[in-house]
Formats: C-alpha cells, sequence, structure tokens
C-alpha cells in the first residue's frame, strides 16, 4: 500500500526537471498523476512513468491561460472522481540585468512564475473545498527569499512572491483540511540546470557543475527524484499539519555566512 494510493494529482511543468521529478515521486507512493506541460514532451514523460509501472496520463496547456487550466481540471475530475494534490511547479528565468530586462521579460516572468500558480490553483481550490481535502505545493526558490545572484531581477521577484501567496492562501484553506505548503529548491541537476552550464563552457560543462558543487556543503547538486521524495511527504497525510510553510531542499547552500572564506577544519 503507498500512501498516496486513491489519490489523484496534477504536475505542471512536467516534460522535465523538477516538475518530472515531482511526478514520479507521486506515481511512486501510489498517485494517479496527470503530467501537465505546455511541451509536446509531457506526453513522453508520461509514456515513460507508464513504462516504469505507474499511473500517468498527459494534459497539454500553458498556465498563462485559465479556460485551458479550467477544463484540464474538469476533465480529470469527471475521468477519476477527483484531485487531491496539485504541485504548482511550472516556472520560467531568463537572465539578465535590471537595466537589460525589458519589460517583456519581466511580464513573461511575472504570468508564467506569478500567474500561472495563481490560475491553476484558482482552478483546483473551489473542488477542494467541497471535498474538505487537498493538498497544494507551490514551487518556489531560495533565490529571492534567501538569496540572489546577477540577472536574476524579475525571477527573484516572482519567487519570493509565491511565498506570500503560499501563506495567505494557506491561511484561508487550512479550516478545510486543505494544506497549502512551498518548496524552496537550492541547486539541483535538471535540464536547465545542465544547458546553463553548456551555454556558460561549451567545452567542458561539467566544471561548471562541479564549481558549483564545491560551493555546496553537500559537495553535490541535489536531485530530481530527491524533489519528488519531499513532493510525495508534503502530498501525504504524513504532512497534515503543515501549513503555510517553506520547505528548503538546497544541500546547505544558504548556510555559509561567507562563502569559505573562514571556518574550514
Amino acid at each position: 500500500m503507498g500512501k498516496l494510493d486513491q489519490r489523484t494529482a496534477l504536475v505542471t511543468g512536467a516534460a522535465m526537471g523538477n516538475g518530472f521529478g515531482g511526478a514520479r515521486g507521486l506515481a511512486k507512493h501510489g498517485a494517479t498523476v496527470y503530467l501537465a506541460d505546455i511541451s509536446e514532451k509531457v506526453h513522453e514523460a508520461a509514456k515513460l512513468l507508464r513504462s516504469e509501472g505507474f499511473a500517468a496520463e498527459s494534459v497539454l496547456f500553458d498556465v498563462r491561460d485559465s479556460k485551458a487550466i479550467e477544463d484540464a481540471v474538469q476533465h480529470i475530475i469527471s475521468k477519476e472522481g477527483s484531485l487531491d494534490i496539485l504541485f504548482n511547479n511550472a516556472g520560467v528565468v531568463r537572465l539578465k540585468t535590471f537595466l537589460e530586462m525589458t519589460d517583456e521579460d519581466r511580464d513573461f516572468h511575472f504570468n508564467v512564475n506569478i500567474k500561472g500558480i495563481w490560475n491553476c490553483a484558482k482552478a483546483v481550490y473551489p473542488h477542494m473545498l467541497e471535498r474538505c481535502y487537498g493538498k497544494i505545493i507551490n514551487m518556489s526558490s531560495v533565490t529571492g527569499p534567501m538569496v540572489v545572484d546577477a540577472g536574476e531581477t524579475a525571477y527573484a521577484t516572482t519567487k519570493a512572491a509565491i511565498w506570500g501567496f503560499t501563506k495567505a492562501l494557506a491561511y484561508e484553506a487550512a479550516p478545510y483540511n486543505i494544506n497549502v505548503n512551498a518548496i524552496c529548491p537550492g541547486y539541483i541537476l535538471t535540464p536547465m540546470a545542465k544547458q546553463i552550464a553548456i551555454e556558460s563552457n561549451p567545452q567542458d560543462p561539467d566544471a561548471v557543475i562541479q564549481g558549483i558543487a564545491s560551493a555546496v556543503p553537500s559537495k553535490r547538486l541535489g536531485t530530481t527524484d530527491e524533489i519528488g521524495d519531499l513532493v510525495a511527504f508534503l502530498a501525504s497525510d504524513e504532512s497534515s499539519y503543515l501549513v503555510g510553510t517553506q520547505i528548503v531542499i538546497d544541500g546547505g547552500s544558504t548556510l555559509p555566512e561567507t562563502f569559505g572564506a573562514v571556518g574550514q577544519y
């Protein structure tokens, strides 16, 4: 018996990376998972999970399109009878300095990272209220609320906003047995991280990954499967007294005060 048996989940941005890791984590513990993405690759992602023996389906929508989300949610509910879990993961990043950042770049971040999370929660929340049960897990980041690098003005703003959204919705939802929490990952070895490494150093992208890992106290990047295990925990009744929390999963990357300049033994 899995801890998520007879539960149905919707995961956005699930074609790859943390979204796919979250979908696999939920499926591994017994949930029927609907993988959603704007990319056609999501169909292959669901097919891969099915090949591993998991219950997985795919749906195609843009998180900026509230009508498409509502239609998908109603389709899932009519087919499965319920929608118990939302992993609000879809997100984007474009690295540019503040002066280089155009209004279009800014709005792209805001529309996907903030409005996308809002739209998906808005679509599933009424159903959860009806049943007095639900789990909403929002993907924030250590970037914005805790740390930043150059070029992350728009991205950091959106990820910090997700903290506020999570807390406010969690407060409203808690009396109805609906848990709303956020995950704040640090460096995770995703396809996006690998692509950034390739762009940074085409001749030796592994050196970029190793350089990042060397600054993390755990001396490695996290895995998408580790994200999936955390998502499964927050989606289960084991987390029933967690309300409006932000769980950092970063291998300790946000702990150093002086980035290794002192305190090495």
